[in-house]
Order: structure tokens, then sequence, then C-alpha cells
């Protein structure tokens, strides 16, 4: 007898699907590289491969090409993808939120030193000086940092389409653009604003919470192929990532977040630099430390839940900003409503609902009321986080 075919099995468990996902190096990738960390994708029956992309321009064609199966992503991708607003159409979906703020303006110190304080300010420098036509970066036209910088610049009455030049950067090169000179000012996530603030080149007159309270930042990017195709993959790495921003959103975890960051070689700053937004106090440049409690939400608020509220919200910016006709809101709407997955995201958490149930009752049978030991949190399982 063939002794291949009559040797059993090893195990008959099966083997972790694998899920390629990719990221950019800022502050907010936190929980996916926490749950990659402490085991958190394998606890839940997922294997996830991590890659390091160099902006979100290569994030969308990687998603839209298969290349990646799922992204850590700007919130608008999504959208933008299902409409094809800026190329091929693709069925992106949105299951669940990695996160709420985490973005700065940040401005030269030229500006400073020329009389800039804010918006209003900035709009006198403008019309005194017609000569000049200062510019500033955002990380992607559908990013919530264009939104961000247009409703700041608006409110100091500048036109961002006539009065200055908006021009699309990779997060990391932010910094390095500023301190060179080729911009004015830029609109980013941490660390890239605190970066310009540590060197002296940047001061940072407005944070995400001043200019657009509890807005979604990123979200987890993947399509209703790999959802159909693998969907307790899918439903895996939710919950893992449920628990990973949990953790995320404890302070006393925080400076373990800021070793594993910058440990990783992930992103590549003095970890001094990334605590001032993930621990605080936030140093804004102008000797001036704000409270950094809020910068960052990773869990509180209902964060993580992929609401019609937080599609509409976003699709609302689209139209208010011209990336979308008023004429074509009714057909976008109809795209958003299908590109935020509430459903999934719930589906894959009432499995880890059914689970606990299950396991308290079991547990309840066994354990007399009178003796019965209060539930310990595995280290690694971080507790529920309220606001």
């Amino acid at each position: 007898m063939n002794s291949t075919t009559s040797t059993p099995a090893l195990s008959s468990k099966p083997a972790p699907s694998k899920v390629r996902v990719g990221f950019i190096a800022l502050a907010d990738c936190a929980p996916l590289l926490i749950a990659d960390e402490l085991g958190l994708f394998e606890k839940h029956g997922v294997e996830v491969e991590l890659s390091r992309e160099v902006g979100w321009a290569t994030i969308r064609e990687k998603i839209l090409y298969g290349q990646i199966d799922a992204a850590h992503s700007i919130a608008g991708l999504a959208l933008s993808l299902r409409l094809g607003l800026e190329g091929a159409v693709c069925p992106a979906i949105c299951p669940f939120v990695f996160n709420l703020h985490g973005d700065a303006i940040t401005l030269s110190m030229n500006l400073w030193h020329r009389g800039v304080r804010d918006a209003q300010t900035l709009q006198k420098l403008i019309r005194s000086t017609p000569q000049s036509l200062f510019t500033f970066a955002i990380v992607a036209r559908t990013s919530s940092h264009n939104f961000l910088i247009r409703r700041w610049l608006k409110s100091g009455g500048i036109d961002p389409d006539r009065d200055v030049r908006l021009v699309v950067l990779p997060p990391t090169q932010m910094a390095g653009s500023l301190n060179a000179g080729l911009i004015d000012g830029y609109c980013v996530g941490e660390p890239w604003n605190s970066l310009s603030i540590a060197h002296g080149t940047g001061w940072c007159p407005a944070i995400s919470e001043d200019i657009m309270p509890g807005h979604p930042e990123k979200i987890l990017l993947t399509t209703e192929h790999f959802a159909a195709k693998k969907p307790e993959a899918l439903n895996a790495m939710i919950r893992a990532l449920q628990e990973a921003c949990e953790y995320c959103d404890k302070p006393e975890n925080r400076p373990r977040i800021v070793d594993i960051l910058t440990g990783g070689g992930h992103l590549r700053v003095d970890p001094g630099i990334l605590r001032l937004s993930l621990i605080g106090p936030f140093d804004d440049g102008t000797k001036q430390l704000r409270d950094a409690s809020n910068f960052h939400i990773f869990h509180r608020r209902d964060a993580n839940v992929p609401t019609l509220e937080k599609a509409g919200w976003l699709l609302g910016e689209f139209v208010r900003h011209g990336l979308i006709p008023q004429e074509l809101k009714d057909v976008a709407a109809q795209a958003s409503a299908a590109c935020w997955r509430t459903d999934i995201y719930h589906r894959a958490l009432k499995k880890t609902s059914s689970k606990k149930t299950q396991n308290a009752q079991a547990k309840t049978r066994a354990t007399p009321t009178a003796i019965r030991k209060p539930r310990r949190t595995h280290a690694s399982t971080p507790a529920s986080v309220t606001a």
C-alpha cells in the first residue's frame, strides 16, 4: 500500500486564509500594526501580509488591479473607485472605519514671520501680495485633507480654487517639500505635521477637531469580489481590527503603540515626534501645547462602524467641493450606500458576540453563582473603551 495515501493528515484544522493588506506609514495605521504585533489576526483565523505603500495613488492602483486584497485607506477612496472618478470603475467597499480625526494643517514659518496667524490673516497677506500664488499640498483630491484645508481657507474668505494653488503630494514628502520652500503649507496626518514643527520649519494653525469634529478619517478598503470570495477572512480581519482599535484607544497603551510603530521601521521618525499626537501634549509650533486626547479617536464614539451617516457626510463633502456635480448627487448617493457596508461589519462582530455568549452560558452552568469568579481579560484582548 502506498504510504503517502494512507498517512493521515497532521491536523484537521484548516490553514488560515492569507490576505495581503496595504498601508501608508502614518500614526493612524496603528490598529493594523497592533493587530499584527499582538497576534490578533492569527487569533481570529486569518493570515495577513502587510505591504507598506508610498502613497494613496499606489493603494488605488493596487486595489484596482488586485495586487492587494484590502488596504488602510483614506475614506474617500472607496466612493471614488466605485464612481470611477479617477479612472476605471471598481466595486470598492468600506466594511470598517479605522479612526476619526488625525490630521492637521501646517504652514511655513515664513508665513508666521509675515504675520499669518489664522485663515483671516493669511487672506490679508494674499490680498497684499497679488504677485505671489501661495501653494498648499494635500494627499489626494478625495481625501479629508482636501476638505479640511478648503474649509479652513474659506473660513478666512480665501477661494481655494482661485486665490491659492493646491497640489497633491504623498504624506512622506510634505515636511521635506515645506523645508525646501516648494510649498507654503499642507494638510496631512501625523507624524508629518509634528516633524516640521519639531524641526522648526512649520507651525499648526488648526487640527481636525477644530475644523470638522468627528469626521471619519481612514477606512478598511476592499472590494465586493474579495468579500464574496473570502467572507470568513474578511470577518476575521474586522474582528481583529476591532480589538486592535479598542487597544489603541486606551491611553495606557499609547507608549507601546509608539514603540511598535517606530521600532519596526515602518515610521522612520523619532519616537518623541510620534508621541506628540498619540500621547500629547501636542505642540503646535507657536509655544502653545494642546491636549491630544481626541487627536486620534480609534474606537470611542462608535468610530469603527461604517454607518450611512458617515457615508452621507463624505458624499456631502464630495458635492460641496466639486468632485461630484450636483445633478449626479442621487446616483452618487446610491453608490455611497453600496460602499459603506454596515451589514458586513455587524455580521463579522455577531460571531464574536455569539461565541462570548456561549462561553458565558457554559461557565454559568459549570460554576455555582456564589463562587463564580469574574472573567479576566487576556493581555492581547483589550476591553471596550467608552466615550
